[in-house]
């Protein structure tokens, strides 16, 4: 007879999937849209109770395919980008939206559902299927640098909810579709390639609460005056620096210009959301220190506040919270090590 997960294992759900959004690397929209997928079909296929629950690689291809139909489409014109879709990767255009075009340039079905018959809708979803499980399906249990299998096993042609994920994913399916959503915007937000196309108005929210390009664009400039062109993680030097948050701005959503760290885009990418290594975190607070007065500066005249003693208190409370669990650290691509202690 099945029960259901005890709070004690809804909790530690809870916890692994905080670690895959925060931890994990998206190198592509694929992952949100593999996260929302199992939650949706938690929902319609699921039970409340702690069974596993068996899904076909199809039956998540077309999730996919309904998640990306209407990104296929043009989001508007522009110079960079002629066809105007948005990038859901930082390459080339991503694989499933490109199957899709072809699909809709060959077809003249409206949308998914009026396409589910045809034959050539049934290969559609046999080549989304190849590259969900070769990529997203294979992929996102990696978890800082290693393998975190909590959500499912792999088959030859599906993949099995682990007991007790579906009940949970059912349960908290509006959390998992909120993270996932928001980190996918502003996975869109955040990708150069789509600069262009969203334009320099695109987002209520990053009007309302983030610090805005032209003023990062400023930051980035004063703080290559005084650290040199050189990332702070890798120590490589680069024209192409980019503005990073040292704590992570979705763990505490506040611009302060001590916070800001200069970081090639490969390290940017890679660190995403994750707390820094503790070999990071001494070298942050050592220049952080040394350059208070220079830093303090730069904030006043760019307009961001500016705070030592309020950055070094933020980094203390991230750092302490991270070492009471098995949350790691980013070192470099690929590589975790353990905050605790």
């Amino acid at each position: 007879m099945n029960s259901i997960p005890s709070a004690e294992d809804q909790l530690d759900f809870l916890t692994k999937v905080q670690r895959l959004f925060n931890e994990s690397d998206f190198s592509s929209t694929y992952k949100y849209a593999l996260l929302i997928s199992l939650a949706d079909l938690a929902i319609e296929l699921g039970k409340d109770d702690d069974s596993e629950l068996e899904l076909s690689n199809r039956q998540i291809a077309e999730r996919f395919i309904e998640l990306y139909w209407q990104q296929s489409s043009p989001y508007k014109t522009s110079k960079a980008n002629d066809s105007g879709v948005l990038y859901q990767n930082h390459g080339t255009q991503a694989a499933i939206i490109k199957a899709i075009q072809a699909f809709r340039d060959e077809n003249s079905f409206n949308s998914p559902n009026a396409a589910r018959h045809s034959k050539e809708y049934k290969k559609l979803i046999t080549a989304v299927a190849s590259t969900v499980a070769k990529q997203p399906i294979n992929y996102l249990q990696n978890v800082g640098g290693g393998a975190l299998p909590f959500l499912y096993e792999r088959n030859t042609s599906s993949i099995t909810l682990k007991k007790g994920v579906a009940y949970c994913l059912r349960r908290f399916q509006p959390l998992i579709q909120q993270l996932a959503r928001s980190r996918w915007t502003n996975y869109i937000k955040k990708n150069a390639k789509n600069i262009p196309i969203l334009g320099e108005k695109d987002d209520l929210n990053s009007f309302l609460f983030e610090t805005s390009r032209k003023t990062l664009a400023l930051v980035c400039k004063k703080l290559k005056v005084l650290y040199g062109c050189k990332c702070f993680y890798c120590n490589k030097a680069t024209a192409e620096l980019e503005v990073d948050h040292f704590i992570p701005f979705s763990l505490y959503p506040r611009d302060l210009m001590h916070n800001f760290v200069l970081a090639c885009p490969s390290c940017n990418r890679s660190k995403s959301d994750s707390l820094a290594a503790r070999v990071h975190l001494d070298r942050w607070v050592k220049a952080v220190m040394k350059n208070n007065d220079a830093t303090t500066q730069i904030g006043e005249a760019v307009g961001v506040v500016a705070n030592l003693e309020t950055s070094l208190s933020i980094a203390q409370w991230s750092y302490d919270a991270a070492s009471g669990g098995q949350v790691t650290g980013w070192v470099k691509a690929g590589e975790y090590h353990h905050l605790a202690g």
